[in-house]
């Protein structure tokens, strides 16, 4: 069971001296010029932007061994990445690109530090080349913190594992596995002694992908990793390789964090504080489902949506008091003229029928107008 896959990345945060340095040095290549098509990076920490709005990073820091990057217009590949760690232990590195901060160094025009509560949406897709004479994964970080912070290491990272190769795996060890994003994932859960890592393996290589980083957010939230109050920092898309990894490549990434409020269209009664008792009984291939959900907050709802995904599994048939946009895995629920109004402390319920196959289980997160509730 290998420790942090940013372990050594984290403890720059904790060794002050290393860590000074290496801020020195960041915000002297932060001055470099915009990358243009094929611009190299070998500096362990070099970094550049793409687009005028994304930072790609070299970010070698698990070895003394040479790592080089390609860097183009859309993304990135890595053009040399000499020596070899144990898989067992932490990565060689995490080339990567970004949006949002990273020890200080933050891409341009991001609004980023974002509190959850704040975020309706934040689209993204991300396109990977993969090769197979290495040991690597593929993986998307999300990170969050208590506070908007810009530097340092943040208390929760999510990880989206796209793909490994070789004898590695994540933080921690598997608590379940759970359907987010329409997708099915091996979950693992542990702490490098830093910061809490939550990890979402994929069963198979996905190489393009666009969905919503708060669907997994959410998840965080879900399974008290994270609150509604705190800050999405920093989404970042790149690969730790553990041995070679010469020819990994992010074809193409991009990352847009939407605030909603009572004012935008499309977030009714906007965000709220919230929390959603979910009742079911099961059968042989079948269920029935009664929610409730409760305005905690202190201001009315005035017309709601509630997204959740179903497990894998399960088909939604009819339903009740409520409009269904979706009848599996992902799925949102959005109120008829009589229950649209959710007075602070007031609630609103509706159900719904459907087949299943398999073990029965309950959805695992749920966020009413773009704002992730407590589960009851």
């Amino acid at each position: 069971m290998r420790p942090s896959p940013h372990h050594a990345r984290s403890a720059r945060g904790l060794l002050g001296a290393l860590l000074t340095s290496l801020v020195s040095l960041a915000a002297l290549l932060t001055t470099a010029p915009v990358a243009q098509a094929d611009t190299t990076i070998c500096q362990p920490f070099g970094t550049t932007t793409i687009q005028g709005r994304y930072v790609v990073q070299n970010n070698r820091w698990g070895t003394s061994a040479t790592q080089c990057i390609a860097v183009t217009d859309s993304g990135f590949r890595i053009t040399q990445a000499d020596g070899s760690v144990p898989t067992n232990g932490a990565p060689k590195s995490y080339p990567s690109v970004y949006n949002g901060c990273h020890y200080t160094n933050c891409s341009p025009g991001t609004n980023l530090p974002a509190q959850l509560s704040t975020i309706s949406t934040a689209p993204t897709s991300i396109s990977y080349n993969y090769v197979n004479d290495a040991a690597y994964n593929a993986s998307y970080d999300i990170w969050l913190d208590p506070t908007p912070r810009t530097d340092g290491v943040n208390r929760t990272e999510i990880m989206i594992w796209f793909n490994k190769v070789g004898s590695i795996q994540p933080i921690g060890s598997q608590v379940g596995t759970a359907t987010v994003a329409g997708r099915a994932w091996q979950v693992w859960s542990g702490s490098n002694g830093s910061n809490d890592v939550l990890s979402f393996v994929a069963s198979s290589a996905i190489t393009n992908w666009t969905f919503d980083v708060m669907d997994f957010a959410r998840q965080a939230v879900s399974r008290g990793l994270a609150q509604n109050n705190w800050y999405l920092t920093s989404i970042q898309a790149g690969f730790e390789p553990w041995q070679n990894g010469t020819g990994l490549a992010v074809n193409s990434f991009s990352s847009t964090v939407n605030k909603g409020s009572s004012g935008d269209p499309g977030s009714p009664g906007g965000s709220t504080a919230c929390k959603v008792a979910y009742g079911a009984n099961s059968w042989q291939g079948g269920f029935t489902s009664d929610v409730t959900i409760t305005n905690t907050g202190s201001s009315p709802v005035s017309g709601w949506k509630l997204a959740f995904t179903l497990p894998s599994g399960q088909h939604i048939t009819n339903a009740w008091n409520a409009n269904l946009s979706g009848s599996s895995g992902a799925v949102t629920a959005s109120n008829v003229t009589h229950n649209g109004d959710v007075a602070a402390g007031g609630q609103a319920t509706f159900g719904f029928q459907g087949t299943s196959s398999g073990t029965f289980a309950k959805p695992s997160g749920f966020s009413l107008n773009g704002t992730a509730c407590t589960s009851v």
